[in-house]
């Protein structure tokens, strides 16, 4: 179990110090000068001798590896930084959009659960026909791209029905909108895994031996088949859950929602490293507590894997 726990931690903080590591370099290869943007950006009009003091205040001056080491050194503290843009420290702003995000996470990755199951249930149940069309609303909805899917929404919903509000709003119905654009294109993926793993699971043994000992076909399907099918969609949700998280740039943009999507983009429009290295470590620790999280639920879920 220590030795468990030991490669888990080394592949967590490997994976904060790629991202980290990634963002960083990425982040400077966008054009501009970044004390441009710690005195308002390109249009603040700086005099020289501020952008020279902004320079050698924030270490611009020095080499690239050097800044890179510096973040480093501040992240291992857990020292996000301060905004160049806003004036203030990161952790805090960036905690303040976070619940925002990860509500529409969480629900977006429950609804799509819901009609990936659906789906699978009923393509597997209801013959060769229902078997095609099921299989062909997972792969349309596996490919629509986020922000055509969120157009399509608010025009239907928004703008013909008038239904439910194009932005995102504080109540329920503000909500109903992004989590669907969200959860309809997992949904087809998590879809096409769940129908195929079914398929397989309704033709294993263990199955004749359930209806041998005179399980209904009900049984069969919800309690042991269904059991067995769900685990590689299991394993995928975390994976997922940082899918989600990423169409959130997307999603929070047209919804007007506010999230770590829109604070990301805005960052990085406004090339303010800080906060787009701590929206992305934010996002990294999320991503890697959802993965131990799908790993415990797979053990629950089959006991060869806690056996073992």
């Amino acid at each position: 179990m220590l030795g468990r726990l030991g490669v888990r931690l080394a592949g967590a903080v490997f994976v904060l110090w790629a991202v980290a590591s990634v963002t960083f370099f990425a982040v400077r290869l966008i054009p501009g000068d970044p004390a441009q943007a710690v005195l308002g950006g390109p249009g603040s009009q700086a005099s020289p001798e501020a952008l020279a003091a902004v320079t050698a205040e924030y270490g611009f001056d020095q080499p690239v590896f050097t800044q890179y080491l510096t973040q480093l050194g501040r992240l291992a503290t857990g020292d996000l930084g301060r905004s160049y843009a806003l004036n203030m420290e990161v952790g805090p702003l960036v905690l303040a959009q976070l619940g925002g995000t990860l509500l529409l996470a969480v629900l977006a990755l429950g609804l799509a659960w819901v009609i990936a199951l659906a789906l699978a249930t009923w393509s597997t149940r209801g013959g060769r026909v229902a078997a095609r069309v099921g299989s062909s609303l997972e792969i349309v909805a596996a490919a629509l791209p986020h922000f055509w899917l969120a157009t399509s929404l608010i025009v239907v919903f928004s703008i013909w029905l008038g239904v439910l509000p194009p932005i995102s709003t504080a109540g329920v119905a503000g909500l109903v909108l992004p989590v669907f654009t969200l959860a309809i294109p997992l949904a087809g993926f998590l879809g096409q895994i769940m129908r195929e793993s079914l398929l397989i699971a309704l033709e294993s043994p263990f199955v004749l031996s359930a209806r041998a000992r005179g399980e209904g076909a009900r049984g069969v399907r919800w309690i042991h088949a269904l059991r067995h099918a769900s685990l590689p969609a299991i394993s995928l949700s975390g994976w997922a859950f940082g899918s989600l998280i990423s169409g959130a740039v997307v999603v929070e943009t047209i919804f007007a929602r506010p999230g770590l999507g829109r604070t990301l983009l805005n960052a990085v429009t406004l090339r303010d490293v800080p906060v787009v290295i701590g929206v992305v470590m934010i996002v990294a620790v999320a991503y890697i507590l959802m993965t131990l999280l799908t790993d415990a639920v797979s053990r629950l879920v089959d006991p060869r894997l806690r056996l073992s």
